[in-house]
C-alpha cells in the first residue's frame, strides 16, 4: 500500500478524494476506477501546498547545506504532487473529457507558477548554489555529483539567477506558455475528433482490403454510425492513403489531416503558435541567448545550432536525391507526372507490389497485435532477462489498457508496464511513453510504472488486430522507451529513466525498432493469424529487400519538419513572420522539397513543439539519435548475433539502465568503445553516395 500523503499544515487531507487517500492497488497503481475530473483541482492544489512546505523546511534548515539535507532532500520532495500530476497528465492525453479539459485550462497557469516558484526560491537555490560551487571538495559519488549539477542547471535555466523583476516577468511568461500549450493540444484534439469520412458506397471503398474494411467498419461503429468511416488517427489515415483507389477521397482525407489546427474560429492554432514563439524568444533573451534555439540547445549533446545544421546538410542532399528517384518510379507505375501528396503512399504500395512483390495486404496477416507484442517481450527477455506477466484483474483507466507485472532474470519484481494500443475519442493522436512513477532508491526503493500509448485501429469484437509493418515498428519504438524506464538503475528520481538529454532519449527506442525486422524473430512470431503458419522465407527476404525503398521520402518528410522547427525557433521575437504557415511553405520550397513528398508535421498541429516545450528546437533529435542507433546496431551486426550476450549486457548497463547518472557521450562510448560513426545511418538507409 502507498501510505497516505503528508500534507502541509494549511492543506488538510480530504478523505473523500481518492487522489489524497492511500493507494492500495498493486505496486501503488493509481485508483483509476475511483477518479473523477473534479478530484484533480483540489488534490493538485493540496499537493502544491505540501510541496511548498517540504521546500520551506529544506530552505530553513539551520544546518549547513550538504548533499543529504539539500540535494537528496530536494530530489525526494514533491512526490505527492508528482504522483497526482502523472495520472492527471496520463488521463488528459489518453482518456480526456470536456470536464477534464476544463480542469487543464484552470490549472495550467497555477502549475506553471508553482514550478517557477520552486526554482526561484532564494533560500533553496542559495543552498544548492553553495554546494555546486564546492562540488570538487565534497567527496561525492559520480551519480551524486551528476544530480547536484543537473539540479543546479535546472534552477539556473528556470530563472534562479535572474534579477527579481526579470524573475517576475519570467514566471508570468511561463504561466502564459502553459495556458497556450494546453489550448494548442485541446484545439488539435477537437479537430481530430470532429472529422470523419463516411464511405457510403462500394465505389467509396474501392481498393480497400479486408483489413482496411474491418478497421473502417469498427471506426464507424465506435462513432455510432452504420457502415464504414475514416477518422484522423495516423494509422487510419496512412492505411486509407495507401490502399484507396479513390483519388478524390484520398485528397479529402489528406487535406483534413494536414489542416488540423488551421481553421478559423476558437480552435485556430495559428495565433497560438505565433504567440508561443514570441514568448519563447523572450524567455531565451532573458537568459542572454539570441534565440530560443540557442537556449534549448545549450543543454543537449549537440550543444549548438551549427552541429545540428551540419547533420541536416549531410543528410538532406542524400535524401533529396533518393526521393527524386522514388518519385520517378511512382510517376511511372501510376502513369501520371502530376503527383500530389495524397498520391505518394498509394504509389509506394504499388511500387512495392510490382518491384518487390511485396503487398501490405499480404504482410498484415502475419503482424497480429498480440504476436507483435509477444515479439517485443521476447526481445526484452533475451536481451535483458525481463519477463512480462499479464495482470488482467488489475483496475486500469480504460478497457483497452493491458497491465503487466515485470520481473527480472532472478524473479524479482522490476516494475509495472501498462500498454494502451488503440485510437478512440478523447485520446490524442500519435504514440508516446510516459511514467506514472520513476525508479528510485532515494528514501527507499520505488518501482517504476511505465505507460505506452499507441493509436492503432481497433478491430471488431473477436476479430484480430492486424498491424502494418510501420505500426509494428511503432510498437517496438515505444516499447524501447518503456524499457528505458523499466531498466533504470538510477538512485535518484531526477536522474531516472528517460529523463536524459533530449537528443539521447530517442536512442533506446530507435535502436529497439531494429529487432522487429530480425529474420529470427519474424520466424518465431510473424505467424498467419488464421493458420498459424510462419511467414514464408521468401516473404521475409522480400521484406528485407524492400526495406530501403521509400527511405528518401520518409527521411525528407521528417527532415522538413525538423528544419522548420529549428528555423522558427532560431528567430528573435522581432523577426517572427506574420504568417507562420507561409514562412514554413516558403522555406521548404527554397530547399527543393518536392510538393508530393510533404512533411510529417506542420506547425499548426506539431504537438512535439507546441503542446509542450520538450521537443521545441529539438525535433532534430530523432535524426541525431538515429545516428547513434544505426552505429549501435552495426555492433550487433558485426557480432553476427542480434542477441549477443556481451553486447546486450553493455547495452543494458550503459544505455538503458544508467539514466542521466552518466553523461550521454560517456555512456555511449562505454557501450560502444568509441564515439558514434555518422556514416552508419546513411548506409543503413541506403543513402550512401547520394549527396553528389
Amino acid at each position: 500500500m502507498i501510505p497516505a500523503p503528508v500534507l502541509a499544515p494549511d492543506a488538510a487531507p480530504d478523505a473523500a478524494n481518492p487522489l489524497l487517500a492511500p493507494w492500495s492497488a498493486p505496486h501503488g497503481l493509481p485508483p483509476f476506477a475511483d477518479l473523477r475530473p473534479e478530484h484533480f483541482e483540489p488534490a493538485l492544489r493540496a499537493a502544491m501546498a505540501a510541496h511548498r512546505g517540504e521546500l520551506a523546511a529544506i530552505g530553513a534548515n539551520p544546518a549547513p547545506p550538504d548533499f543529504e539535507n539539500t540535494v537528496a532532500a530536494f530530489d525526494r520532495s514533491g512526490r505527492l504532487l508528482a504522483r497526482i500530476e502523472s495520472v492527471y497528465s496520463a488521463l488528459a492525453a489518453s482518456a480526456s473529457s470536456a470536464e477534464l479539459q476544463a480542469v487543464q485550462r484552470a490549472l495550467a497557469a497555477p502549475l506553471a507558477a508553482h514550478e517557477s516558484a520552486v526554482c526561484m526560491d532564494p533560500a533553496l537555490f542559495a543552498r544548492l548554489d553553495a554546494l555546486h560551487a564546492a562540488r570538487e571538495r565534497l567527496g561525492l559519488r559520480s551519480d551524486q555529483r551528476r544530480l547536484l549539477e543537473r539540479l543546479h542547471l535546472d534552477f539556473v535555466r528556470a530563472g534562479a539567477r535572474l534579477a527579481p523583476p526579470a524573475q517576475q516577468r519570467y514566471a508570468a511568461l511561463m504561466q502564459e506558455l502553459a495556458e497556450l500549450t494546453t489550448r494548442f493540444a485541446q484545439n488539435l484534439l477537437h479537430d481530430e475528433s470532429a472529422f470523419r469520412l463516411v464511405l457510403e458506397t462500394e465505389a467509396d471503398r474501392a481498393g480497400l482490403g479486408a483489413n482496411e474494411l474491418a478497421a473502417t467498419r469498427q471506426a464507424a461503429a465506435a462513432l455510432g454510425l452504420e457502415g464504414h468511416a475514416v477518422t484522423l488517427s495516423r494509422s487510419a489515415v496512412n492505411a486509407f492513403l495507401a490502399a484507396s483507389e479513390r483519388r478524390d477521397l484520398r485528397e479529402q482525407v489528406w487535406r483534413a489531416w494536414v489542416a488540423r489546427g488551421e481553421h478559423e474560429g476558437e480552435h485556430d492554432n495559428r495565433p497560438l503558435v505565433r504567440r508561443i514563439l514570441e514568448l519563447r524568444a523572450e524567455q531565451a533573451a532573458l537568459h542572454g541567448h539570441a534565440s530560443y534555439a540557442d537556449y534549448a540547445l545549450a543543454d543537449t549533446m549537440a550543444g549548438k545550432r551549427a552541429r545540428v545544421q551540419d547533420l541536416f546538410d549531410r543528410v538532406w542532399p542524400a535524401a533529396l536525391a533518393a526521393a527524386g528517384r522514388e518519385q520517378a518510379m511512382l510517376a511511372q507505375v501510376l502513369g501520371r507526372h502530376d503527383l500530389e501528396p495524397w498520391d505518394w503512399l498509394q504509389g509506394a504500395e504499388t511500387v512495392r507490389r510490382r518491384e518487390y512483390a511485396l503487398d501490405e495486404a499480404e504482410l498484415r496477416p502475419y503482424f497480429e497485435l498480440d504476436r507483435v507484442a509477444a515479439a517485443a517481450f521476447e526481445s526484452a527477455t533475451r536481451l535483458f532477462g525481463l519477463r512480462f506477466e499479464p495482470r488482467p484483474g488489475w483496475r486500469v483507466y480504460h478497457p483497452d489498457v493491458r497491465a503487466y507485472e515485470v520481473f527480472d532474470a532472478e524473479g524479482a519484481v522490476r516494475g509495472v508496464f501498462l500498454q494502451d494500443n488503440f485510437a478512440r475519442a478523447g485520446k490524442r493522436s500519435g504514440a508516446w511513453m510516459s511514467a506514472l512513477r520513476w525508479h528510485s532508491a532515494n528514501g527507499g526503493r520505488r518501482l517504476p510504472i511505465v505507460l505506452n500509448n499507441n493509436n492503432f485501429a481497433a478491430a471488431a469484437p473477436g476479430a484480430p488486430v492486424l498491424l502494418s509493418l510501420d505500426d509494428a515498428r511503432t510498437l517496438f519504438h515505444e516499447f524501447g522507451h518503456a524499457l528505458h524506464g523499466l531498466l533504470s538503475e538510477a538512485q535518484y528520481d531526477r536522474l531516472s529513466g528517460t529523463q536524459v538529454l533530449r537528443d539521447f532519449v530517442e536512442l533506446p527506442s530507435q535502436l529497439f525498432e531494429h529487432w522487429i525486422a530480425e529474420p529470427e524473430l519474424l520466424r518465431r512470431h510473424a505467424r498467419h493469424w488464421q493458420t498459424g503458419a510462419p511467414m514464408p522465407e521468401a516473404l521475409i527476404e522480400r521484406v528485407a529487400a524492400a526495406s530501403r525503398f521509400n527511405e528518401g521520402c520518409e527521411t525528407l518528410r521528417y527532415l522538413a519538419s525538423a528544419v522548420v522547427d529549428m528555423a522558427l525557433h532560431a528567430l528573435p521575437a522581432a523577426g517572427l513572420p506574420a504568417d507562420v504557415s507561409a514562412f514554413e511553405g516558403a522555406l521548404l520550397e527554397s530547399m527543393g522539397l518536392p510538393r508530393a513528398v510533404g512533411q510529417n508535421h506542420r506547425a499548426v498541429h506539431f504537438q512535439h513543439l507546441f503542446s509542450g516545450s520538450g521537443y521545441a528546437a529539438g525535433y532534430y533529435v530523432y535524426l541525431w539519435a538515429d545516428v547513434l542507433a544505426a552505429d549501435a546496431w552495426a555492433a550487433f551486426a558485426a557480432a553476427g548475433d542480434p542477441f549477443d550476450a556481451a553486447l546486450a549486457q553493455r547495452l543494458a548497463r550503459w544505455i538503458y539502465a544508467s539514466g542521466n547518472a552518466v553523461a550521454p557521450e560517456a555512456a555511449y562510448i562505454a557501450f560502444r568503445g568509441r564515439a558514434a560513426e555518422p556514416g552508419a545511418l546513411l548506409r543503413e538507409r541506403g543513402l550512401v553516395g547520394e549527396a553528389g
